[in-house]
């Protein structure tokens, strides 16, 4: 008896017992733009089964088979495909759902709608018949709001395709209010119709949002008990631009969340430090450290390279447009530093201990760009060159502008306006590419603003 004890609180005090996993967790391939390759499918199922993931929603905007034409049946080569592709996530023990949008043109009425519902109830038996056994239903970003049309359309499809197959899992949707703060009448007379079988998938306090907590969660799962998140990070096709680089952040750490699906990036590899930490949060919501487990998914997959890798991944995090908001701060040490240079140039503090400290990170970030540049293998560089180069014609123009302070703060006003005239014409050039190429735009970037400004006024 004395041994169990001590072996239970050994366990306790060890970390080792965990929270439950969220029972569905896994990746939704839901992003605008050019859909991943079969291979990078494959690639993923693989590495969705390593980390711990056990579900992948097959649902890119931009498969005309998926969306626009969803009428259509897929030709026989994309139908052999997908047969693979079910195979493959079947020997990873990944619960393989098929989704289709019908939100654009769905008929509700009359014969269109008869014909409608034949035609979903054709294509899905036909993917049935190649191994899926899970399927999804979405009706987001679409202009019709029909939330009757809708949740009787779904509650046929239950009826007359879910629950005629013993081995379909539970049918899945996302309504067209999919947000919280969006859900007023349409979620209410939805909400109250929709077959409670059915769950329902969203994105929490926004589209893409910062945080999402156990609290407006809890909110949520008032209007649909059947709750389960689609989380819109790492994915920027918002912000083709800048690629997000860091950890799932911010997310419930108490509820009971019955599915979690992450929407990547168009960028399959890079998508991968996001979505290691997503799965470190699935498996153990209680527990999740985001930085530790960024740190761990970098080493893993960037060995030699992974301390270059973190300088540039610290400075790509945070995506945000004018309706967009999430990621971890950009750069934050090298803000922290270069702000309190800012604040200080014109004090009397000897500054010699922080241009000293900023000057190292600077050189880090430089390093650390041409380090990747030379040794990334090709399916990485494929996919962020143009933030390579740019990040390194940030950091030489950051250099520039240290150099400014210091010659400033030396009282050296050649070297100043030596300095400034330079700085300025590289911050030209980074300008010319920020439509192509965004990073640390808050951070390493937003000094160089700061810095032109304050030369200009000398």
């Amino acid at each position: 008896m004395k041994f169990f004890l001590t072996m239970l609180i050994l366990v306790l005090t060890s970390g080792l017992l965990h929270a439950e996993p969220i029972p569905i967790r896994g990746v939704v391939e839901g992003f605008y733009g050019d859909p991943w390759t079969h291979e990078n499918r494959l690639d993923i199922l693989e590495f969705s089964s390593a980390r711990g993931f056990n579900a992948y929603i097959y649902a890119p905007k931009d498969d005309p088979y998926h969306r626009n034409l969803w009428r259509e049946k897929y030709p026989a080569e994309k139908l052999a495909e997908l047969k693979s592709l079910v195979e493959k996530a079947r020997e990873c023990n990944i619960d393989l759902i098929f989704a289709v949008s019908p939100g654009l043109d769905l008929h509700f009425d009359g014969r269109d709608a008869e014909k409608d519902r034949k035609a979903m109830l054709k294509k899905l038996s036909t993917m049935y018949k190649i191994g899926f056994t899970h399927f999804a239903i979405f009706f987001d970003d679409i202009q019709e709001k029909n939330p009757t049309g809708q949740a009787e359309f779904l509650n046929w499809l239950q009826k007359n395709f879910v629950e005629k197959h013993s081995d379909i899992r539970q049918l899945i949707t996302v309504p067209t209010e999919y947000f919280r703060p969006d859900m007023h009448e349409y979620t209410t007379e939805f909400s109250s119709q929709l077959d409670q079988k059915i769950m329902v998938l969203y994105t929490g306090e926004a589209v893409v949002g910062p945080a999402l907590s156990d609290e407006d969660f809890q909110t949520a799962r008032k209007i649909y008990p059947q709750l389960g998140i689609w989380w819109n990070y790492p994915v920027n096709d918002y912000l083709e631009s800048k690629l997000a680089l860091g950890a799932v952040e911010n997310l419930p750490r108490e509820s009971k969340i019955p599915a979690i699906f992450f929407n990547p990036m168009k960028y399959p590899q890079f998508s991968k430090i996001s979505l290691a930490t997503a799965a470190d949060y699935s498996i153990d919501p209680e527990n999740y450290s985001p930085m530790d487990s960024w740190n761990r998914a970098l080493e893993d997959q960037f060995g030699f390279l992974s301390d270059s890798m973190k300088i540039f991944a610290d400075h790509s995090q945070h995506l945000e447009n004018s309706w967009a908001n999430c990621g971890a701060e950009d750069g934050l040490r090298f803000k922290t530093l270069t702000d309190q240079i800012l604040n200080d140039i014109d004090s009397e503090k000897n500054l010699d201990e922080l241009f000293s400290n900023a000057f190292s990170e600077v050189e880090k970030m430089i390093t650390a760009a041409r380090n990747l540049q030379r040794y990334l293998p090709k399916k990485y560089l494929d996919e962020c060159s143009p933030q390579l180069e740019q990040f390194r014609r940030i950091a030489e123009a950051d250099r520039l502008a240290l150099e400014l302070l210091r010659s400033y703060s030396h009282g050296n006003k050649k070297l100043v306006r030596f300095y400034s005239n330079e700085l300025q014409i590289k911050f030209r050039d980074i300008e010319n590419h920020e439509s192509t190429a965004m990073i640390s735009e808050k951070s390493a970037v937003e000094f160089i603003r700061r810095v032109i400004d304050f030369s200009d006024q000398l």
